[in-house]
């Protein structure tokens, strides 16, 4: 079973950031190979916060040594290698990682691609939760690899493919 936890804070538009979120994780999860979690007896847990560019750029700064706000960032709880394992967890529950979004940057690109934030920002937290599981962009067999489940994903939602353009640009 999937759970999520909405931290929203204000300055975000009028959305039901809640079903978004759950929809968004709940899509990537199914496009994965794990999407038996949704189904198992544990619990996997995903962290998702709404925050400002300010806080993002806090976490920018001492996690990944940039200086600068970013659209979102993942915080796997759980390595790579462990995932398959994670049923066999003591409690039943097992708390893959948290996904911060920055409104300001996610504004702001939603924007310049001519979405709304919530379409935007559901991509974003698609994108985090591959990177929970394990995923990554840095050569480009990751990144094809990581883009077309995101592509997967979305489309599942009824969104579009989000690099038709293949202007991929900074998304953590």
């Amino acid at each position: 079973m999937i759970e999520v936890a909405l931290l929203h804070e204000t300055g975000w538009p009028g959305a039901d950031w809640d079903m978004l979120a759950q929809r968004a994780v709940a899509a990537a999860i199914a496009h994965s190979p794990y999407a038996a979690f949704a189904t198992d007896a544990a619990l996997y847990e995903v962290a998702v916060k709404l925050t400002s560019d300010e806080e993002v750029h806090g976490l920018n700064r001492a996690y990944r040594d940039k200086d600068k706000p970013t659209n979102v960032l993942s915080f796997p709880m759980v390595q790579d290698d462990l995932l398959q394992a994670t049923g066999n967890t003591d409690d039943g529950e097992v708390l893959l990682g948290d996904i911060v979004l920055a409104e300001g940057v996610c504004a702001a690109e939603a924007a310049e691609k001519g979405i709304s934030v919530a379409d935007h920002a559901a991509h974003l937290i698609v994108h985090g939760t591959f990177h929970l599981l394990g995923y990554d962009h840095m050569d480009d067999n990751e990144a094809e690899a990581m883009e077309a489940l995101e592509i997967a994903a979305l489309a599942s939602l009824g969104l579009s493919d989000p690099y038709g353009d293949r202007a991929t640009g900074d998304k953590d």
